[in-house]
């Protein structure tokens, strides 16, 4: 099978928000409930920012911040409604762009879906400082080419080995089809502080070793932060809720505002200089 060729988004003229992808290599390790939690540390410190819920077909953002949207990506794409129409204003104080689930024609990289997208991210990049793809897991060609249009990838993993085993696939991926040479990581649910740290050196020792690299340089996890194990993250998804907005003060929250804050200094606002 032929390799898809990475594309190209027309760059609006102006400024331009910074384009971040969350991902993962395994499901149901808090990849969504990262990139919510993020937003709204971003737009905490004054950041105009959108999640724009890139899990074609399997959308569940809408889920974990508890909205029910009457117009969603679906209805964009199949001309039925307006990009504005679609955008909506999420707790904490983002916007959001909700796919619909269960759309089976998603779930597939099809021309159309290929070009309705970039031309709804086209729109969108003029509006905001940043905008975060929420992907799904994993490495199919969807995922792939959400995670392509980003400047930045921040990957999320929990420490269990099955997570760590799909990372360094991703990983992998990443660096032989996309020529990444470096990507962020995010260690969700640790036990003591300094795990995550760790973790991406033993990481980044497996990659060193056995990852060919696809740009000419060995590509390099950067280790952006750990979110710590937490009981109120379990129950704020529970409750559909935003955990920075009904508990800033838990260890978790605090966690995701320090990831921001660090985001803010050696990503976002080094783009603005």
């Amino acid at each position: 099978m032929s390799e898809a060729p990475t594309p190209s988004i027309p760059r609006p003229s102006g400024p331009s928000a910074k384009v971040l992808a969350v991902t993962s290599g395994k499901g149901g390790v808090g990849k969504t409930f990262v990139s919510a939690n993020l937003a709204a540390a971003l737009a905490k410190r004054g950041h105009r920012v959108l999640v724009l819920d890139a899990d074609l077909g399997l959308a569940n953002l809408d889920v974990v911040l508890n909205l029910h949207p009457k117009i969603t990506l679906h209805d964009v794409f199949t001309g039925r409604a307006q990009l504005d129409q679609a955008i909506i204003a999420a707790p904490g104080g983002f916007s959001v762009l909700l796919a619909g689930s269960g759309m089976v024609e998603y779930s597939r990289l099809t021309p159309e879906v290929r070009n309705e997208f970039l031309q709804v991210l086209h729109s969108i990049m003029p509006r905001y400082d940043v905008v975060i793809l929420d992907t799904g897991a994993g490495i199919s060609d969807v995922v792939l080419f959400a995670v392509s249009l980003a400047s930045e990838v921040l990957l999320v993993a929990t420490p269990e080995p099955t997570s760590l085993t799909d990372a360094y696939a991703a990983v992998k991926v990443l660096a032989m089809q996309q020529k990444r040479t470096q990507i962020r990581m995010i260690v969700n649910q640790t036990a003591r502080a300094g795990d995550g740290r760790a973790i991406t050196g033993q990481l980044q020792q497996v990659i060193d070793r056995f990852v060919v690299p696809g740009a000419g340089r060995p590509i390099r996890l950067l280790h952006l932060g750990d979110i710590p194990a937490d009981p109120a993250v379990r129950d704020g998804v529970m409750r559909r809720q935003l955990l920075l907005v009904n508990t800033p003060g838990s260890p978790a929250a605090l966690a995701i505002g320090q990831l921001a804050n660090k985001l803010d200094e050696v990503v976002l606002r080094r783009s603005t200089v």
